[in-house]
């Protein structure tokens, strides 16, 4: 089997490091773990494989980011899935979450959007919503502060000091996902 594990995010340097590209930077651990670099693809994703497991009992993975902005996000993955007959029920989406505390990771299969741009382009370009989602906490916004205004902020300096073991949490929710399935990874993880 084939695994799509997509991290969601925007491009850019002014970008890199704001709540909104939590995804990318669970992405960018796993590539560091497994001594990867990304290439770019026709797709305009950029992508890097390896393999997860031992002997008979490995599983493929392509890592992705997309070159374009988070609501652009599901034709490139589309079409990455497409080149590589990889189905929906294969695919991990790593996404910033508004609606659990920061630093808090949950996973599930399927579901709605909940107004997230990155899963609504996924979902209307696969023309399904199933596909597994790890929802990477980041929290609500104090006060007045604009949830869109929000997750294009860098994390504050409380939380960074949190962000490199929520990021490696993130990578390990993958690949227990990948390896263990989704209701022991559910058990171990989801708090």
């Amino acid at each position: 089997m084939v695994w799509l594990v997509v991290g969601l995010g925007n491009p850019g340097d002014q970008y890199s490091a704001t709540r909104h590209n939590v995804g990318q930077m669970v992405i960018a651990k796993l590539l560091d773990r497994h001594k990867l670099t990304l290439s770019s693809h026709k797709s305009q994703t950029e992508v890097a494989t390896y393999k997860l497991g031992v002997g008979n009992e490995t599983e493929s993975i392509i890592l992705a980011r997309s070159k374009g902005f988070m609501n652009e996000t599901g034709g490139p993955v589309k079409a990455l899935a497409t080149f590589y007959s990889v189905q929906t029920d294969a695919i991990i989406a790593l996404h910033d979450e508004l609606d659990i505390g920061f630093s808090t990771i949950r996973c599930k299969f399927s579901g709605g959007d909940n107004g997230h741009n990155g899963l609504k382009s996924m979902t209307s370009a696969f023309a399904t919503p199933e596909y597994f989602r790890v929802r990477l906490g980041i929290g609500r916004p104090m006060g007045q502060q604009d949830p869109a205004d929000f997750v294009l902020k860098a994390f504050s300096k409380l939380e960074q000091r949190d962000l490199g073991e929520f990021i490696l949490r993130g990578a390990d929710v993958v690949e227990s996902l990948i390896t263990q399935g989704l209701e022991r990874t559910q058990s171990a993880f989801n708090s």
